[in-house]
Formats: structure tokens, sequence, C-alpha cells
């Protein structure tokens, strides 16, 4: 079923992709230009999800009676991409913060609605930490409490990708507006750096698995 889900996946871009080349009046700039694979595998030349550390918290997994992995919608698998980039610095906050937003928001616009939010962490703080896909502790999670509640209420956020693993235990309130919005969190995620702030689509294929509980996902990013 794994194998299946990816091969949709893939099929879906293609079909994305045809589409904007055969559409009626598109423009190179209407194009997308290629595809990143944010799936972070054990190893260079592992072929499925269930290999890599790359999972997805579904509102099932927070809250018992909501969407499992397997249960959610097709179209909150699909969505604008938009990346922030966390100030992990020593006299920084490790959250994004309302001022953060706003702030974002005055470089590149009005957030789009329904969109997927990454968080990228500085380049120079990962080597410097020496992360591996091996030896990777959870952490807290990345956005301040009242900025995700402002994602989910003022933009619809559907959706959180980080970078590492993250404990969502020591926020009860955030986890259950996590899952009463319908919001997943992908965690474990790669390969950030490669992406603009704004203007990608987001592809999220996880396993077919209507059980509760962290699931492997494979996740792709159509870049401009």
């Amino acid at each position: 079923m794994r194998i299946r889900s990816f091969i949709i996946a893939y099929a879906l871009v293609l079909a994305i992709l045809l589409f904007a080349d055969r559409r009626p009046g598109s423009t190179r700039q209407d194009r997308y230009s290629h595809v990143v694979d944010l799936t972070d595998a054990q190893n260079a030349t592992a072929p499925h999800a269930a290999e890599s550390r790359t999972r997805i918290i579904a509102p099932g997994t927070l809250i018992p009676g909501t969407w499992a992995a397997g249960q959610i919608p097709a179209e909150r698998l699909v969505a604008p991409l938009v990346v922030m980039d966390l100030n992990a610095g020593q006299d920084s906050s490790p959250q994004i913060s309302l001022d953060d937003i706003a702030a974002w928001e005055s470089r590149h616009g009005v957030i789009p609605q329904g969109a997927v939010i990454a968080i990228r962490r500085a380049h120079d703080v990962l080597q410097t930490n020496a992360l591996s896909t091996n030896d990777m502790s959870t952490t807290p999670f990345p956005i301040a409490s009242d900025a995700a509640q402002f994602l989910m209420d003022a933009r619809y956020t559907i959706g959180f990708a980080v970078e590492t693993p993250v404990n969502l235990t020591s926020d009860r309130t955030l986890a259950r507006q996590l899952a009463l919005h319908g919001s997943y969190v992908v965690e474990g995620t790669a390969r950030f750096t490669s992406l603009p702030a704004t203007g990608s689509l987001i592809i999220v294929a996880p396993a077919r698995n209507k059980k509760p509980g962290e699931t492997a996902v494979r996740i792709l990013a159509m870049v401009r």
C-alpha cells in the first residue's frame, strides 16, 4: 500500500505538470520548474517512506476519534507551501512568534489560505549540532502556541512541516487545537534549504494507515 501511495503521488505530480503545460494562456512564470523530495531517508538509497524518519502526526494521534493519517481528505494533502526561517541564534527564541509571522508577511505578502507552513532551521546550526538521522531527540514545536493558533484561525493553515522530531505532549492545548482544526504535522523532513519562501506546492502522501499514531509519509515540493 505504501508503494501505491508513492506511485499515486508521483502520478499526481506529472498530471499537474502536464496540466500547467497545456493550459491555454499559461506562461513560463506559471509553471513549476522541478520537484524536491523532502522525505529524509536513513540512507541515500532507501526507496520507501517506511525506511525514513519522516512521519506525519495526524489529528487522530492527538485526539482519538479525529482523522487518522489514511483518513485525511485528499484535498488537504496538496497545498501551497510557505517556508519560514527559524532564528536559532543564541539570543533568539526557538519558536516562530506572531511578530515573526508579521515580519514574514511584510516581506512576502499575506500567507495563502489553506497552506502548509514549513519551518527551516539555520543551516549552520544544523551543522554545529551535528544532527543525524539516527541520533535526533525530539524538540518542542518550533511555533509558539499563539502563533500556530493565529495561522490556523486567520490563515486556515492545514499543516506544518518541521525538520526534527517534535514533542507535542508539553502543550496539550496546542495539540488539541491542531486536532480540532484537522491540521497535521510532518516531522523529520529534509532539504528545506532548496525551497523559496513562497510559490511552491506541497504534496503529502501518507501510507494508508487508518489507525492512530505516527505514520510513514512521502513529501514532495513542486518549485517554480
